[in-house]
């Protein structure tokens, strides 16, 4: 399980986060969502222990974060970044192997389980025709991919998920979302991962936290969340929600008969 505990952090003299508390269980996937700025990119990089708390903590199966050393923090929580920084002249099989690291001996020599993994990490990522290109030389939602096979040859407990849709197309937006699901559902992983897209959050998530301005608006299942109310409110634009035909969820489509931000609502309430 993943806590987040009264988390506040700071960049300097400028809070970003503040007093920020949930969990994620296994088998459970969350999802984060805000306007631009609320804070997403933030809370997943204190989640991972790159960010350091100003005051509060984050626990690892009961186990305060920053008491873990970096090659346990990487067994128990793999991330999947939005920024991209890959190595362009590394292969996808070598990028992707770097996702054992922790694993590795003090030699650094990669065993035949660990190539296992990422072989693994590839086919559910529709990478292995792509095993042996450079990284230099895929599009942007091809880079997307590896690093989530990367996440994946980690074979963590918890998968911290950064926009994983980035220039992704609709397929592959699909099958990335999918397979989170599946993790979740079939080997009890706990799924944190930011999205900007209220209707795949509704979709894909048991549950969904809501930061506005660095803070916890709204957490709870995606019906109680995602309301007509409360996204208007936050996202100063009216929205209608009515549930998917086919699977119940949110459905939320802006109002194209008032294209202009909505006035004089103030802000949101918890």
């Amino acid at each position: 399980m993943l806590e987040i505990n009264s988390l506040s952090v700071a960049y300097g003299r400028q809070l970003a986060l503040e007093d920020v508390s949930f969990s994620v269980r296994q088998g459970e996937v969350v999802a984060l969502i805000g306007p631009n700025g609320a804070g997403k990119s933030t809370l997943i990089r204190a989640a991972s222990g790159v960010l350091p708390a100003l005051r509060g903590n984050v626990r690892v199966d009961g186990v305060e974060l920053k008491l873990l050393s970096p090659a346990e923090r990487a067994r128990r929580l793999a991330v999947v970044p939005q920024a991209r920084n890959l190595p362009p002249a590394f292969t996808v099989f070598e990028t992707v192997l770097l996702g054992r690291t922790p694993y590795l001996g003090w030699m650094g020599q990669a065993s035949e389980t660990d190539r296992k993994c990422v072989w693994r990490a590839l086919q559910h990522t529709q990478l292995s025709a792509l095993a042996e290109r450079r990284v230099g030389e895929l599009s942007g939602g091809e880079q997307q991919r590896v690093l989530m096979a990367r996440a994946l040859a980690q074979e963590t407990p918890i998968l911290l998920l950064d926009e994983p849709t980035t220039h992704l197309d609709l397929q592959f937006q699909a099958e990335v979302l999918n397979l989170a699901r599946s993790l979740a559902n079939n080997h009890h992983k706990a799924v944190l991962m930011a999205l900007h897209d209220l209707n795949l959050a509704g979709l894909y998530a048991d549950r969904v936290v809501m930061l506005v301005h660095g803070r916890t608006q709204f957490v709870g299942a995606p019906h109680e969340v995602l309301t007509e109310h409360n996204l208007t409110a936050v996202y100063k634009v009216p929205v209608h929600v009515m549930p998917h035909p086919e699977y119940g969820s949110p459905l939320i489509l802006p109002d194209g008969r008032s294209p202009e931000p909505v006035e004089g609502r103030g802000e949101a309430q918890p």
